[in-house]
């Protein structure tokens, strides 16, 4: 579901050199592998990343963007699937940079009202039509075609908001992904994620929000610390970014230098995890 924080952030600057494909019928942004003068090693060729996006799904250029500097850092096809089957659940003409704090600790109840009035309300429809058991299943059958079509030896993730609700969802199973980067999520519960059984990274903004609160933060990373002794352990980490709050990695305030560091910090943390499970 969306929550107030979706609605906040702003839009960064460049032009995506993707392009919108279609997937059994399913629009898809693609970012393919930069071309190579030598062929295809095993670790870019035949890896695979998909892109679960935020609320406001592939009109933001913000997670296009993302898509193509993981594309090029990585050196493998990236894919950004509609999870909103072309009606995100919030507007990229509606974000309101303002009316949500870029910093933790300057929200009011009145901007949180004003967000659930007259943003989140008049979308409960929309936001009903790609519930969280709806998204789950368009990424199931989006990465079980690309898997198909493209033979990846390995499929990474990246889940951003309700994308990152997604991707831990889906990490709950052998089936999807090999490894997967969840940046700040909306809600997941603890038997969710008492249940990954893939590499896991975790980008944790500092504030308190809706979505992931820093009490299910800590008892999460607790969950994989106590796995280590049952032997049932998995790679795991994570990382909180000072000064931030929920949707810093995917709709940074860059006027403000520590939210900018810590998007750039964020995008690092994601390829280098990725890049490490994904080339084991």
């Amino acid at each position: 579901m969306s929550r107030p924080d979706c609605d906040s952030g702003s839009i960064l600057a460049g032009k995506p050199t993707g392009s919108v494909v279609k997937v059994n019928g399913t629009d898809a942004y693609f970012a393919p592998a930069p071309p190579s003068d030598s062929a295809p090693s095993e670790s870019n060729g035949s890896v695979g990343v998909v892109l679960l996006s935020d609320a406001f799904g592939i009109p933001l250029v913000n997670t296009k963007l993302i898509a193509d500097k993981l594309a090029n850092e990585l050196q493998c096809d990236v894919w950004i699937p509609d999870l909103f089957d072309g009606a995100p659940l919030l507007r990229v003409e509606g974000m309101e940079t303002q009316l949500l704090p870029d910093r933790p600790g300057y929200s009011t109840f009145w901007d949180k009202f004003r967000l659930i009035a007259f943003v989140i309300l008049p979308r409960i429809g929309t936001i009903l039509r790609s519930r969280p058991s709806v998204g789950d299943f368009r990424a199931k059958q989006f990465i079980k075609a690309i898997r198909e079509d493209r033979k990846y030896r390995k499929v990474g993730g990246v889940g951003y908001s309700y994308g990152g609700a997604v991707a831990a969802r889906l990490a709950t199973t052998l089936d999807y992904l090999d490894s997967v980067v969840i940046c700040h999520p909306a809600p997941v519960s603890i038997k969710e994620i008492k249940g990954i059984k893939i590499p896991s990274s975790w980008v944790c903004a500092e504030a308190e929000d809706d979505m992931f609160f820093k009490k299910k933060r800590m008892q999460a990373e607790a969950i994989f610390a106590n796995r280590k002794d049952s032997g049932d352990a998995i790679p795991y980490e994570f990382i909180d970014y000072k000064g931030t709050v929920h949707g810093f990695a995917c709709r940074p305030n860059l006027a403000f230098e520590d939210v900018k560091v810590a998007f750039e910090k964020s995008l690092e943390q994601t390829t280098a995890w990725l890049r490490k499970t994904l080339n084991e």
